[in-house]
């Protein structure tokens, strides 16, 4: 070889320049973006083929079957709550007790409407009562505990470990401990007797707040500086960016929060009859021995009721949301 054939092209003192693509057009683009989601559908499906489940046809049965045994004895004791509201009172006390209902009958509905009807505060005031407590409670512990929230999960500032240490700690703490603190707080704050004295604790439970910042947590950081870079303030991001995003864990917050507050009885705080839930009413009806025994069973029905139906509705939301909702950094 020729002295000229064995030497190397020399090294350029600065990186080549990459030859731009000519600007495509929208067909074209739309067209490249399809080409390229087939290719990872393509590529997903070949995946999902090669994996198989090691369990045989036997143990899928076994795995079943352990299912829905397990899932009769949850489902159980609602079926039970339903038969007894429809059962007559011969049935309620009949020895060994039945499961289902054999002569159902409303009149145990019936009772209890003409019992709340001879009150003489109206049905309606207790209705109004509690969703005014439960719907107070429950938003604006939603609203207050993303705020505090949003800072702690994305922000840094002094002081913040030693906040969020404080908000672990405070979970510790039984609510029977924090009841006469609570009480004198109230009383303090000149708003006892009235609907704030259990709305206002309800926007301070510290598990709402560990919640939502463990959540808050998982989203990108990008999706905020880009937010910033569009002129978006901290406002802005949170209501239309933040909170979207976060739709599983305040909804699950927001279903614990109900059913918390659609327990509440009023207790210590509420000592006007006006003032006071549904549920003191209903638990007044209860508490009247055997001859409102069918009532009492029409009560745990209603109580148990609605937050079931709450639950549902939720529960649908969010099973959507986390399955439309993954996001990587």
């Amino acid at each position: 070889m020729t002295e000229k054939a064995e030497r190397k092209p020399a090294k350029l003192p600065f990186p080549r320049l990459r030859r731009e693509p000519a600007e495509m057009t929208p067909e074209e683009e739309e067209a490249a973006r399809q080409k390229r989601l087939d290719k990872i559908h393509r590529k997903m499906k070949h995946k999902s083929g090669k994996k198989k489940l090691n369990r045989s046809t036997a143990g899928n049965a076994v795995l079943f079957i352990l299912m829905g045994i397990c899932g009769v004895f949850m489902v159980l004791p609602l079926v039970m709550i339903a038969n007894n509201a429809l059962k007559p009172l011969d049935e309620i006390y009949q020895f060994p007790p039945r499961i289902f209902v054999r002569n159902p009958t409303l009149t145990n509905f019936s009772d209890l409407f003409v019992l709340m009807n001879e009150s003489w505060v109206p049905f309606t005031r207790y209705i109004l009562n509690t969703l005014i407590i439960t719907l107070g409670g429950m938003i604006g512990h939603v609203v207050i505990a993303s705020m505090a929230a949003y800072p702690l999960a994305k922000h840094k500032f002094p002081g913040k470990a030693l906040l969020f240490s404080m908000v672990v700690l405070s979970l510790m703490f039984s609510w029977t401990v924090t009841q006469i603190p609570q009480y004198l707080i109230i009383s303090w704050l000149g708003i006892n007797n009235t609907y704030g004295a259990l709305v206002l604790p309800a926007w301070s439970f510290g598990m709402g707040l560990y919640l939502m910042k463990q959540f808050m947590e998982q989203l990108p950081d990008s999706l905020m500086e880009s937010a910033r870079l569009q002129g978006a303030n901290e406002w802005q991001i949170f209501w239309k960016i933040i909170m979207p995003n976060v739709k599983p864990a305040w909804l699950t917050l927001a279903i614990f929060q109900f059913q918390q507050m659609w327990g509440n009885t009023g207790g210590m705080f509420l000592r006007n009859e006006e003032l006071k839930p549904l549920q003191y009413a209903l638990q007044q009806i209860t508490s009247g021995g055997v001859s409102r025994a069918g009532a009492g069973a029409a009560v745990t029905f209603i109580i148990a009721a609605i937050p079931i139906i709450f639950f549902l509705v939720c529960q649908s939301s969010i099973m959507e949301t986390m399955t439309t909702s993954g996001m990587k950094d």
